[in-house]
């Protein structure tokens, strides 16, 4: 493991490892990077860099990635994108349709089940939390997720992956593989934390992340609901990554 990964370099570059976990399967607030092509990696630290990777929602924790960004060397990002794209991604997130989820509270940029045993109705939410907090909270990378997503969502999602919706988006594998686990620098999407996915898509859609590749993503997301966001999330992460 590089020193950039377990250690980092004080006072400015926090160690990659902290927040995505020794391995690199992140949690419901960041990235997995595991298995992530290493050019791609490198390539979304640039954005970060330039202000071209952001964020449309205030005060989310991409702005700690956009200053040490800045600080990182070429080297150290470099040495962190191979690490990361040399581990093998694992199932570690099960999704369950359901109209109804425990009650949760936010800690540490995510969601976690309150302990009560009080239950709500889902609506048109993603609600993701972690199967053992302490586990997760401990910066374990064994930690396993549970994915609460609105009843038919994922059969929603199949279908707009498969077909586009008849023009509402474009069919993902095209550029995300057939399985959705990558193709050449394009990431994987299949396994990934929901919460991320919809994220991401929010961003794409509001021009928060312009990077080099939103001219590809654009017409996916550009008619996207926050339904149809949802029930893509939904679908990909139920998923083998």
């Amino acid at each position: 493991m590089p020193e950039i990964v377990s250690r980092g370099r004080k006072p400015d570059v926090f160690a990659c490892g902290f927040c995505h976990r020794a391995d690199g399967p992140g949690g419901p607030e960041n990235s997995n990077l595991a298995g992530l092509p290493a050019v791609y990696i490198v390539q979304q630290m640039r954005d970060f860099k330039s202000g071209a990777r952001q964020t449309s929602v205030p005060q989310r924790n991409v702005d700690l990635m956009i200053s040490l960004s800045r600080a990182a060397s070429d080297a150290e990002v470099e040495a962190a994108a191979a690490y990361f794209s040399a581990r093998k991604p694992k199932a570690i997130i099960r999704v369950v349709e359901t109209d109804t989820v425990p009650k949760t509270y936010v800690t540490g940029w995510h969601l976690a089940a309150m302990k009560t045993g009080e239950k709500e109705p889902i609506g048109p939410r993603i609600i993701e939390v972690p199967e053992d907090l302490e586990q997760f909270v401990s910066r374990d990378a064994r930690s396993r997720f549970i994915a609460y997503v609105p009843p038919g969502s994922i059969q929603k999602g199949q279908a707009l992956v498969a077909s586009g919706g008849a023009g509402k988006t474009v069919q993902c594998g095209i550029c995300h593989g057939a399985d959705l686990k990558g193709l050449g620098p394009i990431p994987g999407i299949a396994g990934r934390s929901p919460s991320y996915i919809v994220r991401q898509l929010y961003d794409f859609k509001l021009g928060a992340r312009a990077g080099i590749g939103r001219p590809l993503m654009k017409p996916t997301v550009e008619r996207l609901t926050m339904e149809d966001m949802v029930s893509l999330a939904a679908y990909v992460a139920s998923l083998t990554p």
